[in-house]
């Protein structure tokens, strides 16, 4: 039996096949092609309009289309794109066999970065009118994407000054050992000599460079500093450090859809929540919402402003403090009295000796009883100093209440892992988009606009079909 063969590549062909042949009826690039519906310059997009002289430039909308389909397809790079825009019958049937060049795509992606966070926007209004949201729970949290800077091009002031020191040190054993060659103190040669001439030229000039690294830290008030992508950062993540960005999303609970993304160079989630919540909330049109997110969120003045903007939140209280690290009683063994504005230790004596203090416009009131923990038994396990304090935020009813909330919902951060999770695994694993080309927040940010779109569209597709989301944009 003969195998199939393909027709001889130089046979003249009396219907040659069409392109329009090779894409599929449900093949994504078809609602790649129907989503372009869109206010180009509402959105932001530079050349949103053809001028009426000069040479004729790509329209704005095929290269969004491209860098849609790369995206989708794990191919970011504008080498790449511009190498599968000539072979890849899908990407020549999306742009109708236009070929920019690498250059030209990759201009449009930086000089159109502020306008991708609009189309973003733009697709979870469509996402919301085909009511793949659930609009009850938001699972918001961070996640670290590495930025195009090695460590050994990271700098932090501590590092710094520690290197000075070091260098210093280094510089006067070689300016002393250079001494006694000099005196015919030490039988070395005048190799020996020439090499530690050559060794402190080289120190000095290091030395110098990272005098002048720590001066621009000062002059900044920054506490770190990057050489190749400036706005990176130093984040810990899981126990490694990775010099990188920290993209934050709220994930709705429904489908696992982003309803909304921002990438900062915070090192830490603390104080994001609110704006984060806030913003999803406004796209999703609701007026009340619940959010839950894991104890790196807590932060009291930010659980304030999620309450006073319509969004409920529901975070775990994380055991922080030298007494937790010590292996002491906790602050959760002391029990608050409201009536007696005092606290009850676990050895049954009363707090009520206050002092307030205000750190950066946080107030605080600190609770102790030094007479009653001179001769408390219990003191081992309670304190390393003379006595107890245990300190009060001035507004801690407002923690004390998300608790009560959160014991009763327990099953909330088992629901957030496994919501807000999904995007990320996707995005890392099956997108391979663990790390940013770009560098610059603002780039960066553009970046993960597309990042997120693609994995909502992704999403969207798996759900409803690609006929049925060609349907929802066609007018």
């Amino acid at each position: 039996m003969a195998y199939i063969e393909g027709h001889a590549r130089d046979q003249a062909l009396l219907l040659p096949a069409s392109v329009e042949d090779y894409v599929a009826a449900d093949n994504p690039v078809r609602f790649i092609d129907a989503f372009d519906d869109l206010d180009l310059g509402g959105a932001g997009f530079v050349r949103a309009q053809p001028k009426a002289t000069g040479r004729p430039g790509y329209d704005p909308a095929d290269m969004l289309k491209l860098y849609l389909y790369g995206y989708l397809n794990r191919v970011r790079s504008s080498r790449r794109l511009a190498a599968e825009a000539i072979r890849n019958l899908e990407l020549i049937w999306l742009l109708r066999g236009v070929r920019p060049d690498f250059r030209t795509i990759a201009d449009f992606r930086r000089d159109n970065r502020a306008a991708f966070k609009a189309v973003f926007r733009e697709f979870v209004v469509l996402c919301r009118k085909l009511d793949l949201f659930g609009r009850e729970l938001l699972a918001v949290d961070g996640t670290r994407l590495k930025a195009v800077n090695s460590r050994s091009r990271n700098f932090s002031r501590e590092r710094l000054a520690t290197y000075l020191a070091s260098a210093d040190a280094r510089l006067e054993r070689y300016l002393a050992e250079l001494d006694q060659i000099d005196r015919g103190e030490d039988g070395a040669g005048t190799g020996r000599a020439d090499a530690l001439a050559t060794k402190i030229a080289k120190l000095r000039e290091q030395r110098q460079v990272s005098s002048a690294l720590l001066g621009q830290l000062e002059e900044s008030g920054e506490g770190q500093i990057s050489l190749t992508d400036p706005d990176a950062r130093a984040m810990v993540a899981h126990g490694k450090v990775t010099i990188g960005y920290n993209a934050q999303v709220p994930v709705d609970a429904k489908h696992s859809l982003i309803v909304e993304q921002h990438v900062t160079n915070a090192c830490n989630d603390m104080g994001l929540l609110a704006p984060t919540a806030g913003a999803a909330k406004e796209l999703l049109g609701v007026e009340q919402i619940d959010a839950v997110a894991d104890m790196g969120y807590h932060k009291g003045e930010d659980i304030e402003a999620c309450e006073a903007a319509g969004i409920t939140p529901y975070i775990p209280r994380p055991h922080r403090g030298v007494n937790v690290s010590n292996g002491l009683f906790p602050k959760e063994r002391f029990r608050y009295d409201p009536a007696a504005d005092a606290y009850h230790c676990p050895a049954g004596q009363l707090l009520d000796t206050r002092y307030n203090s205000v750190t950066r416009g946080h107030v605080t009131i600190q609770y102790s009883n030094p007479a009653a923990c001179s001769g408390c038994p219990m003191k081992t396990l309670c304190t390393k100093g003379r006595w107890r304090r245990v300190n009060r935020w001035e507004k801690e009813e407002i923690l004390e209440r998300m608790a009560a909330r959160l014991a009763k919902r327990p099953d909330l951060l088992v629901i957030r892992r496994s919501t807000v999770e999904h995007p990320f695994g996707t995005i890392k694993q099956s997108m391979n988009q663990g790390a940013f080309l770009m560098r610059g927040l603002e780039k960066v940010r553009a970046e993960f606009s597309l990042t997120t779109l693609a994995y909502n569209l992704r999403r969207a597709i798996t759900l409803i079909g690609v006929p049925g989301m060609i349907r929802a944009v066609q007018p």
